[in-house]
């Protein structure tokens, strides 16, 4: 039995395929690790979200910004971007059946016996693993409950831009879904910036990567989001979203032993966000 984890599919079903086939994934004995972003920008959406669904507890998946802007556009919370691909979905005959399993998939994975914690974007450098799993099962409880669209729209917006333990209602977890799903950069004091989205060494003044700050950590972190990272970052923090959507590859690591495989992938997108 091998763990594999893999990076933003966002609708790239075929390459998912194909990077399964490369690693001779068997789904009755393996495990595949999704760092969210099952959906959107690629031409798969549907069938990405049918195909993992039907793996069953051999598939963990964390959700990822576009994962939340699907079930937000399933709630009528937002509205459609241009460069949205979803539409499949929102129309599928299945559609409140996958709304439904996506809305039970959890903001953050951790395996303590594995030694590895998975999340879609970042964990605050202000936050141990298991303050962040805590945080997340606050939101997730929310959100496996919520039926209106007040909810989801509550996640909109960059404001709060730091933690305060102080923080409820709709602030508190509008920082949590932030940092776990969006963020990539913040400064020394935890704020976190949004708009600045290329390589580390293209940022603003006083940013750095969100892994350069923080306590050491007890698990090696495994995340996705940041497409123009395009390289494992350093030992115990591993981006595993080498922008499979825009062209790049689709990658998975072999948790057992660290070995990386990738495949490339033929772009659908015209720019990273």
């Amino acid at each position: 039995m091998a763990t594999y984890a893999v990076g933003d599919l966002q609708g790239c079903l075929d390459a998912l395929q194909s990077l399964l086939a490369t690693i001779g994934f068997d789904p009755p004995r393996d495990r595949l690790w999704l760092t969210g972003d099952l959906v959107n920008r690629g031409p798969q959406s549907l069938e990405t979200l049918r195909f993992v669904r039907a793996l069953g507890d051999n598939a963990v998946v964390v959700l990822g910004n576009h994962d939340l802007h699907l079930l937000a556009l399933g709630y009528g919370a937002t509205n459609p971007r241009s460069c949205d691909t979803l539409s499949d979905v929102l129309h599928a005959p299945d559609r409140d059946e996958l709304l439904g399993w996506l809305k039970q998939r959890p903001l953050l994975h951790r395996d303590p016996a594995l030694g590895f914690t998975m999340v879609h974007a970042g964990i605050l450098p202000a936050w141990s693993e298991a303050t962040a799993e805590r945080l997340a099962h606050e939101v997730e409880a929310e959100l496996r409950s919520a039926s209106e669209a007040s909810f989801f729209k509550s996640l909109y917006g960059n404001i709060p831009d730091r933690w305060d333990d102080r923080l409820a209602g709709h602030e508190r977890r509008r920082v949590i879904v932030n940092a776990l799903t969006r963020m990539r950069y913040c400064d020394e004091s935890g704020r976190m910036d949004f708009r600045e989205k290329g390589a580390p060494g293209t940022q603003a003044a006083g940013l750095r990567p969100w892994f350069d700050f923080g306590p050491p950590r007890r698990t090696r972190i495994l995340f996705g989001h940041w497409s123009t990272l395009c390289a494992p970052i350093r030992e115990r923090f591993h981006g595993l979203d080498h922008g499979c959507v825009w062209g790049n590859a689709l990658t998975a690591l072999r948790l057992d032993d660290l070995q990386f495989f990738s495949v490339k992938c033929r772009s659908y997108a015209a720019r990273a966000e």
